[in-house]
């Protein structure tokens, strides 16, 4: 029997139709060998046709900053020998050189142990403030101890502070029940450091760390102090406060 023109092409289509789905299941199941990709959609060379300008800014900053850092600081490019590098000008080929003899640095105090070390030449701690104790010294230690102190041990010294509640393993002492605690052994806890507490040379100088020493015996003082160790003109005031 003979087909029509139309039912012929209807036929064809329905039979295109059902191989692809045939053929689809197959590639599905892993049977079928996939068709190459176009080269622009390769994973190995992503396309960045399209992409935004910011974009591409962006990796191009990134890529430089990987490289040759000299494109941002042009500093770096300066003839200069760098450290542990090699100078034939020297006998030794060695850039670093060591200082002459007799050289003192000129940023710190030296040839003062009891400042800078809180002993004397003997080795001994020293048992008072080898510096002037004047208003200004009380003034600077009163700031470095509110700062660097009082954060733990209480703006008296007593221990009290917020900190404090929350060091359960060995709580700040209170600087008033220390025995035996003279100016040159709280400098030297304030240089070395001491049990929990870290080392504060790099944030006050020898001065600052006298300084908070003398503001630190004068909170002792004031805690078992009578009226009449008081100045003059502190004596006056406290015997016209009202009593309480």
């Amino acid at each position: 029997m003979t087909l029509s023109p139309i039912l012929q092409h209807l036929k064809r289509t329905t039979e295109a139709q059902r191989s692809r789905r045939v053929f689809g299941w197959w590639s599905l199941r892993g049977l079928e060998v996939a068709r190459p990709q176009p080269k622009s959609l390769s994973p190995c060379r992503p396309c960045l046709r399209g992409a935004p300008l910011p974009l591409l800014l962006l990796l191009s900053l990134g890529v430089a900053a990987c490289g040759d850092t000299t494109l941002f600081d042009p500093m770096e490019r300066q003839p200069k020998y760098k450290a542990y590098s090699a100078n034939p000008f020297f006998a030794d080929g060695r850039a670093m050189r060591q200082p002459p003899a007799g050289t003192v640095p000129r940023e710190r105090q030296t040839l003062r142990p009891e400042i800078t070390a809180g002993r004397g030449r003997d080795g001994v701690v020293v048992t008072s403030i080898p510096i002037p104790v004047t208003r200004e010294l009380m003034d600077q230690g009163r700031a470095k101890f509110e700062i660097h102190c009082a954060l733990c041990h209480g703006l008296v010294g007593d221990g009290v502070s917020l900190v404090a509640t929350q060091m359960s393993l060995r709580p700040p002492p209170s600087l008033h029940q220390i025995r035996d605690a003279g100016p040159g052994h709280i400098y030297q806890v304030l240089t070395d450091g001491y049990g929990l507490m870290a080392s504060y040379a790099a944030e006050l100088t020898p001065q600052e760390r006298w300084a908070v020493v003398a503001y630190v015996e004068a909170l002792r003082r004031s805690q078992a102090a009578t009226v009449g160790e008081a100045p003059p003109e502190i004596q006056r005031k406290l015997r016209e406060e009202p009593a309480r």
